[in-house]
């Protein structure tokens, strides 16, 4: 997921850079930071899928000395029963949940960026709010506003005499996990609609056609690449979604391939076939991966959409004439039923006894559920972790993010290009993949058990799930920087290592802000790549409302999401004001 955040442009000055003639001759050190910083990386992408291909092809857990290499991992999985069924399910669910997501999604971006619609600006900022949560937490805002006993649905009933819908079916979950991916869609598609050059939308009104003909014909084409891009992105979201698919499909016995590796290798009855697991890993890693590689032929002519040039202008606002309103009230529509009242689902449930529309919710109201939550030292616990590794984590994970860029994009490093592939390999490495992995790093390779269910370990496979975000935007602050300016540093005396810390460094401080912050927003909300490697001790919000989920506590999982909201929204909120970090769509 990524999530678009823009910084206040930076101006070279006196305050900033340190002057050139400062800058002292130290031994060459270069080689020694490329290949460092290469070979890390490598050993951080790499290393968990070595192990996952290995367990695959092993009859016995690969820490057991007799294990024999073995073939019928892949025979068990392809005839396991029901098998057929999961990869039948997991392809619907995808494609149901891109379709969602792209329809509601680039309309909205279409109607709240060029037309006139009343709220727009308001609608758009609200539209952005499931991107900042895991989809765990929309999950259950939908089962507690839109399940069998959720507040809408108890309401409808009521009224309708039965229920109009059912999230506990193949279709109900895809179009849940469409409508929160769809403001994913929005963030792509709107700066296509925005920034178009309105020379070409001029140029069809001088032919004769109206404002809203010239959008459709003209500026609504143009959003092919965001389109494609989006679409293959919420289709591969789909294929490794956990959530969703285990809270509305888990009662029902519908399994997608997530939730098949999550049962056969969490909630196994016996013990866990590891086996069986890694096979279905290394066919997901191969189907995520095909996915990426076809989503980069796909964009390969992106370039003949440019339109924004040297003197391109902003176009101009659409009216909607007398669909205004009616446009205007089918979004505002789409923005309470989708996102504002699952939030506030969220929100009354954590704060009541039970929730339901036949008494008053007033009446109902405790605090009880956060009483629970606080009232116990492994839950208190599981909130600390998240905000300990989302803070310190988003740290380590932006140094991380930035060495690797500036060996890939500003180095004279021999493999410099191959470091970029292998650092945004990961793209294609779903969460519970990732996870997986790392788990069978610390229980083969000799000395890793040490730090085995701690949060060090999770916070370092969350840096490795997110150095592709981390990446995408340090990397074009990057390419906006002159190359004069490491020139002169070099002329001047300092090394490649001085160059970047006194001269490029200083001028990335916004774009080190941005990077922080999306690592933070991930990482807090990040638990599908935990679900193979904590332990008492290392919980993390997400896991804990995992497990809470399953004891069948809905107060204190719905306080816990509430809490992992409001967390969210302070630092938002902290990243705008004090930071300077903007948030848009």
């Amino acid at each position: 997921m990524k999530i678009c955040i823009s910084m206040p442009k930076s101006s070279l000055n006196a305050a900033d850079v340190l002057p050139v003639q400062e800058l002292r001759v130290v031994p060459a050190r270069s080689p020694f930071i490329f290949w460092t910083v290469a070979v890390l990386t490598a050993i951080l992408v790499l290393g968990p899928l070595v192990p996952i291909a290995a367990q695959a092809l092993l009859d016995q857990a690969l820490y057991i000395d007799t294990a024999a290499v073995t073939s019928s991992n892949f025979s068990r999985l392809f005839t396991e029963a029901g098998m057929g069924v999961i990869a039948l399910n997991t392809l619907y669910f995808s494609f149901l949940t891109m379709a969602v997501a792209q329809i509601f999604g680039a309309a909205s971006a279409v109607l709240l960026g060029r037309t006139d619609l009343p709220g727009r600006k308001w609608m758009g900022e609200i539209i952005l709010w499931p991107l900042f949560v895991s989809n765990l937490v929309i999950a259950f805002g939908w089962f507690t506003m839109y399940g069998p006993s959720g507040f809408f649905t108890l309401a409808l009933r009521s009224w309708l005499g039965f229920e109009p819908w059912n999230l506990y079916t193949l279709t109900g979950m895809g179009i849940v996990a469409g409508l929160s991916q769809a403001p994913l869609t929005h963030l792509m598609c709107i700066g296509a609609v925005t920034r178009a050059d309105a020379q070409l939308e001029s140029a069809a009104r001088s032919a004769g056609a109206s404002p809203m003909r010239a959008l459709w014909s003209v500026t609504i084409p143009m959003m092919r690449p965001a389109l494609i891009y989006s679409a293959v992105l919420n289709f591969v979201i789909g294929v490794e979604m956990l959530a969703i698919p285990l809270v509305f499909g888990g009662p029902e016995g519908i399994q997608t391939i997530t939730t098949f590796i999550y049962d056969r290798g969490i909630n196994a009855a016996v013990e866990s076939d590891y086996g069986l697991v890694s096979a279905a890993a290394v066919i997901l890693l191969l189907v995520v991966g095909f996915l990426v590689w076809l989503q980069g032929r796909l964009m390969r002519d992106d370039g003949r959409f440019v339109t924004v040039r040297g003197k391109a202008t902003r176009p101009a606002t659409v009216s909607l004439g007398a669909w205004r309103w009616p446009a205007g009230g089918l979004v505002l529509a789409y923005v309470l039923l989708t996102i504002i009242s699952v939030f506030v689902g969220i929100l009354m449930r954590a704060s009541t006894t039970f929730l339901t529309p036949l008494v008053p919710f007033w009446t109902l109201f405790t605090t009880d559920n956060f009483e629970l939550i606080f009232a116990h030292a492994s839950y208190i616990r599981s909130i600390t972790n998240s905000i300990v590794i989302a803070l310190l984590g988003g740290v380590i994970g932006t140094v991380v993010v930035v060495l690797i860029a500036f060996v890939a994009r500003r180095s004279k490093f021999r493999y410099a290009r191959g470091l970029e592939y292998v650092a945004l390999l990961p793209r294609s490495l779903p969460g519970i993949i990732a996870g997986l992995g790392f788990f069978y790093v610390i229980v083969w390779v000799p000395g890793f058990d040490a730090v085995r269910g701690t949060i060090w370990v999770l916070m370092g496979v969350f840096i490795l799930r997110y150095i592709p975000i981390g990446f995408g935007a340090v990397a074009p602050a990057l390419t906006q920087i002159g190359n004069e300016l490491d020139q002169a540093a070099r002329i001047s005396g300092a090394d490649w290592w001085m160059t970047m810390v006194r001269i490029i460094l200083p001028l990335l401080k916004p774009v080190l802000f941005s990077t922080f912050t999306l690592l933070f927003i991930h990482f807090f909300k990040e638990y599908v790549t935990a679900v193979f490697l904590y332990q008492p001790g290392s919980e993390v919000i997400g896991t804990t409302m995992l497990s809470l989920y399953t004891q069948g506590d809905g107060g204190p999982v719905s306080a816990l999401a509430a809490i992992q909201v409001i967390i969210t929204a302070i630092f938002v909120l902290i990243a705008r004001r004090v930071l300077g970090v903007k948030i848009y769509g």
